[in-house]
């Protein structure tokens, strides 16, 4: 989400009312494309943020806290020696680039005054952050570049240009007469992509938004065109915040309607807030993705390491099945043992273990006596019955924990929060697929309590979030008269349905099972069956793992996840 000219105009403003004559009291670089400045301005201090990373490149103030590195970066070094203690003297944006100039009162190392210029360039992948001092030349900058390309050269010693202008209209700087006359001469493509390439200052939400309003009429689209350019020279600009399934996507100068009922919007007191707010909100869901990925990792291969010993482990049974053919074998040549010599390679002799006593050929080792060969294949059967007997019971623990670990990546793919990511993570700690953190953060945390929710008819729900959760609600929180609900034959959550010994309606049990459905892995799978059970009918197999269960005396419902239905009944 790039931050486009307009938005930078009305930040600008804000920046230049509590940063101008501000002093710069310290310089830190948390992270490779980032500068954190704190400020002593007259409302107190505040921490300035610049940023020139490709997905997120911005200036605004931030209440958020970074941890820096154990040893400064060089550039932040060279900062601090020529920023420290400068004063803020004026910040400028030139002809709505995305482009800020702090110019700064600062001291040169005799001790004189000496002005120089922070120069942050928010422009897509050239974004960069540039010190130029009195003389127009660069100090140093974030990113040194090279003559060439589309970019101009930046390297220490270099006169500072400023950005190669667009060769576009600008949206903002020319006459109404030259902006009907460009509109007029689109090729009728789509209007976002030819508003896009004709003109400059217009971000691709910005056009999206206003081929939306106009609805493909090029009368509508030079309306609303001219209605912008009207609504921003006025100063009339709202930071609106614009979210998806609660996740913070896009964020602008003016109210966006091109997402219809899909998106939320949230309108914000200044830029600095909304900039802080969309940023830290990405970046936490960001890092939740990133440790969601992890974890998935680390259980998948779990997963699937297990399941390649189950199947090694099913191989070695299938080839103990013919042990009873064997026993027979040994039992003829016990039973023959008087008809036969060593050196013999083959013994032929009557089945006695069919019916009429049919003709067998069994071969021998010529370097046998009978009777080792007959105790060779005692031993042969022994061994194979003995395997079987311990690989079934392998096989049913490995089937049983792969279960388990299919029940957890259901758990992450529907984990919401980085605490509901802790839980998990507690949970394989304990259940020794990951190594415990001693002393770490996820250790000292206290797990959550179950989700809560209420029907309609006022009947309390509660929802497990993990596997060991689940245990916890369905035998220690929950009464043996509440009931129990959970998808048939597929993981999901326990659910539990207080009744206080009431009798509870046919919505409640709807809804129940609803939010059964929708905290399981047949989310997405339409109407499924959900069992309904007392509480006292739920059993816990001896060393079952964690979420397992046996239950008895059960109906079973029809129900469909509605996130709609969630979102009505969270308390």
């Amino acid at each position: 989400m790039p931050l486009d000219a307009v938005l930078l105009r009305g930040l600008t403003d804000e920046l230049r009312k509590s940063a101008v004559g501000a002093k710069i009291d310290r310089v830190q670089q948390p992270e490779k494309e980032m500068l954190l400045l704190t400020l002593h301005t007259n409302e107190g201090g505040r921490k300035l943020l610049l940023s020139a990373a490709v997905s997120g490149a911005r200036v605004h103030f931030t209440s958020q806290s970074y941890e820096n590195p154990a040893e400064p970066p060089m550039f932040c070094m060279l900062l601090r020696k020529h920023l420290s203690g400068a004063r803020i003297r004026a910040i400028e944006q030139p002809e709505l680039e995305r482009l800020l100039l702090i110019r700064l009162a600062a001291r040169d190392e005799m001790g004189d005054e000496s002005e120089k210029t922070l120069a942050v360039e928010l422009i897509g992948r050239s974004a960069n952050i540039v010190l130029v001092g009195a003389d127009g030349r660069i100090i140093d900058c974030l990113h040194r570049m090279e003559y060439g390309g589309e970019g101009h050269g930046m390297l220490p010693g270099m006169i500072y240009r400023l950005p190669p202008k667009q060769n576009k209209t600008p949206f903002f700087g020319c006459t109404d007469e030259e902006l009907a006359a460009v509109l007029g001469g689109f090729s009728g493509g789509e209007l976002d992509r030819e508003l896009l390439n004709r003109f400059s200052g217009l971000s691709p939400l910005i056009c999206r938004e206003l081929a939306y309003r106009s609805r493909g009429d090029l009368g509508l689209l030079a309306e609303n065109a001219l209605a912008l350019r009207e609504t921003v020279a006025a100063g009339d600009l709202v930071p609106t915040l614009v979210s998806i399934d609660g996740t913070a996507c896009e964020y602008s100068f003016m109210a966006i309607n091109q997402y219809g009922t899909a998106a939320q919007t949230e309108r914000f007191d200044d830029f600095s807030s909304l900039l802080d707010a969309f940023y830290a909100r990405r970046d936490r869901e960001e890092s939740r993705k990133r440790r969601s990925r992890e974890l998935m990792r680390s259980v998948k291969s779990a997963y699937d390491r297990l399941d390649r010993k189950l199947a090694l482990q099913r191989k070695e049974l299938s080839e103990t099945a013919g042990r009873e053919e064997i026993r027979r074998r040994a039992e003829l040549i016990t039973a023959n043992i008087y008809r036969m010599k060593k050196g013999q390679q083959e013994l032929v002799c009557e089945n006695y273990f069919e019916e009429n006593c049919p003709e067998i050929r069994i071969g021998l080792d010529p370097l046998k006596t009978p009777q080792q060969n007959a105790a060779a294949l005692y031993k042969e059967f022994a061994r194979k019955k003995a395997a079987e007997e311990h690989l079934t019971v392998l096989i049913a623990e490995g089937e049983k924990q792969r279960d388990y670990l299919a029940a957890v990546l259901d758990e992450i793919e529907r984990a919401e929060t980085e605490r509901d990511l802790a839980d998990i993570r507690r949970e394989l700690s304990e259940t020794g697929y990951l190594k415990k953190q001693r002393g770490g953060k996820n250790e000292r945390a206290k797990p959550q309590t179950p989700l809560r929710f209420r029907s309609s008819d006022g009947f309390e729900i509660l929802v497990g979030r993990s596997n060991i959760q689940n245990d916890e609600l369905s035998f220690r929180i929950a009464r043996r008269t509440d009931l129990w609900l959970h998808t048939q034959r597929i993981h999901g959550s326990h659910v539990i349905l207080r009744t206080d010994g009431l009798e509870p309606p046919q919505t409640t049990l709807e809804e129940a099972a609803s939010l059964a459905a929708y905290y399981s892995q047949g989310r997405k799978a339409g109407r499924i069956p959900v069992d309904c059970t007392q509480v006292r009918h739920v059993k816990k197999p001896s060393g079952a793992m964690p979420g397992a269960v046996l239950y008895t005396d059960y109906v079973t419902l029809t129900a469909e996840a509605s996130e709609e239905l969630v979102e009505k009944l969270k308390k």
